[in-house]
């Protein structure tokens, strides 16, 4: 859901001049500027390195609720795709800007009792460590879905659908908590061309972008 707001935010701005999607299946969207790659396994890029290099900004979107999840099957997703993707495009692209959505609540010390706080606070950890030009972490909480954006977790998109009539206004009165696809994918942008004062952003720090 994340990604396709993101991605149409990329396809509006002007100052972008070309987007690599890579994807596990072809989605059928075609746009000047759009290039999708289908790749389906996300632990090993090495038989598209050579596609990869000379990009200024990944905008990694991927992810999965941790519900129903066991930690070892949750981290192989969460950290183990993430890590394989990123250190291959530091590797790449060491001028590049790295930028992660992560999770609002996200444990950085790695030790508390929420165990997908935990895997996201080493996934973010690890990726700050890695030898990037930059690299910012995303911590959204609620995310309003806009244009027709849609989570592909069932029970999240029914979700928005029961609540689709409260969300603006729980936007509107919950800055701090809430932000939309639109807002996310605008302050990634800004944050790819002009980088900020630190490298985790909350919702609010989104929303003022």
């Amino acid at each position: 859901m994340v990604g396709q707001g993101v991605l149409r935010e990329c396809l509006l701005d002007p100052d972008v001049e070309s987007v690599l999607s890579i994807v596990r299946a072809p989605t059928g969207r075609v746009e000047p500027n759009l290039r999708e790659l289908v790749h389906r396994d996300f632990f090993d890029f090495s038989a598209i390195e050579n596609q990869l290099a000379g990009y200024d900004a990944c905008f990694f979107c991927l992810g999965v609720s941790s519900a129903g999840m066991q930690e070892a099957d949750y981290r192989r997703v969460t950290y183990d795709i993430t890590l394989a993707s990123a250190r291959t495009l530091a590797r790449l692209n060491p001028a590049m800007t790295f930028i992660y959505v992560s999770g609002t609540g996200t444990d950085s010390s790695e030790k508390g009792s929420s165990m997908w706080a935990r895997v996201k606070g080493k996934t973010e950890n690890d990726l700050l460590r890695l030898p990037f030009k930059s690299a910012y972490m995303f911590r959204p909480g609620a995310i309003v879905p806009l244009y027709g954006a849609k989570s592909k977790t069932k029970f999240v998109q029914a979700l928005y659908t029961v609540l689709k009539p409260v969300l603006p206004m729980l936007s509107a009165l919950f800055p701090k908590y809430v932000t939309n696809t639109e807002q996310v994918g605008r302050a990634m942008l800004t944050v790819a061309k002009q980088g900020a004062p630190k490298p985790v952003l909350e919702t609010s720090d989104m929303n003022k972008i």
